[in-house]
């Protein structure tokens, strides 16, 4: 297979300095990065905020230079032939600020084309057929400073697309737009892909229905290594011979998960707190391990409310490699910078 992006120990560690009389500590971003992404792949990074996803981003468009191993896109070394990778590549990020203010959508995207070396006919063509894709049409004259928040995203979103690159780089994409916008950059993005075999597309995220509808393959990572990779559908397989409910119980409180696992044929135990109730997602080894589940929520004066079997999601697949939720391992990591 042709690869449009590889990757071989990839590695980085950034260096935190404290006081003046401290040492520098050194934080992990990455950590032996083994990938491999085909040529006309749409291949997604999921992980939490934190995990290391938009630092392999940036090592991988050639803003940010690894601490060990190596990198290529396109077909380039990353580190040694910057120039060629940045000819073939664009990016979008979702927290990233969104062109100039005093400037229209027009001119803001006429403005970035310039710097790819599109003829002004050429670039105006594609902006107009782009903004009419992400519904954003009517706003082809409106200074970007006028524009919400989502729609500067959507802006954002057609200048990743306006260069036509052979590799394209979304790092979280969808963080700040609507249900339906999102909905309809999911199924764009999706439809850029399959229209040409030679394009290949990275997406980062930590929606986990993001991941599971737009991939061809995922890598979950998380702390900077990559757990594992494969299609959404072989990452469910492996859960295929457990068994997973969620639970709807009266409100934990101080009752917690540990009793529920330390219970035998109890795999994991995710705990959802809502308003008036809890819910638990169990991942058992077999059927027989929920009677005692039950039997211990009877024990301690807990009711419940609603009981479900289900289907394996890159949800649990997540929680049984990493041991706790996506949601619990991003309100861990909040503390700390993500990278």
């Amino acid at each position: 297979m042709e690869f449009a992006i590889k990757t071989e120990n990839l590695g980085r560690i950034y260096k935190i300095r404290g006081g003046k009389k401290e040492d520098p500590k050194e934080l992990v971003a990455l950590s032996g990065v083994d990938l491999q992404v085909g040529r006309g792949e749409l291949f997604g990074l999921l992980g939490p905020n934190g995990a290391g996803k938009t630092t392999l981003i940036k090592i991988l468009t050639t803003l940010l230079a690894p601490t060990s191993g190596r990198a290529w896109v396109a077909g380039f070394d990353v580190t040694e032939r910057v120039n060629e990778v940045r000819q073939r590549i664009n990016m979008v990020s979702g927290g990233e600020s969104s062109g100039y203010g005093l400037l229209t959508v027009r001119e803001n995207l006429w403005m970035f084309a310039q710097f790819y070396g599109l003829s002004s006919a050429e670039a105006n063509r594609r902006i107009k057929a782009l903004l009419k894709v992400v519904g954003l049409d009517d706003r082809i004259n409106t200074k970007s400073s006028d524009l919400s928040t989502g729609l500067r995203q959507k802006m954002n979103i057609v200048r990743g697309f306006l260069t036509d690159p052979d590799v394209l780089f979304l790092d979280e994409p969808t963080l700040s737009l609507d249900v339906g916008a999102s909905r309809d950059v999911r199924r764009f993005v999706r439809e850029w892909v399959d229209q040409d075999p030679t394009r290949t597309l990275l997406l980062t995220t930590h929606y986990m229905v993001e991941a599971e509808e737009l991939c061809d393959r995922v890598a979950i990572i998380n702390k900077g290594r990559v757990l594992a990779c494969d299609t959404p559908a072989n990452l469910k397989h492996r859960l295929q011979k457990d068994v997973i409910y969620r639970m709807e119980v009266s409100p934990l409180n101080s009752l917690g998960t540990a009793p529920f696992e330390a219970l035998p044929g109890v795999r994991k135990v995710v705990h959802r707190p809502q308003d008036g109730f809890s819910v638990l997602e169990l991942i058992l080894e077999k059927d027989d391990a929920l009677s005692s589940v039950v039997a211990t929520l009877t024990s301690a004066d807990k009711h419940i409310l609603n009981l479900q079997k289900r289907e394996p999601t890159l949800e649990d697949v997540f929680v049984d490699l990493v041991g706790y939720s996506m949601e619990e391992v991003e309100q861990a990591e909040a503390p700390e910078a993500s990278q």
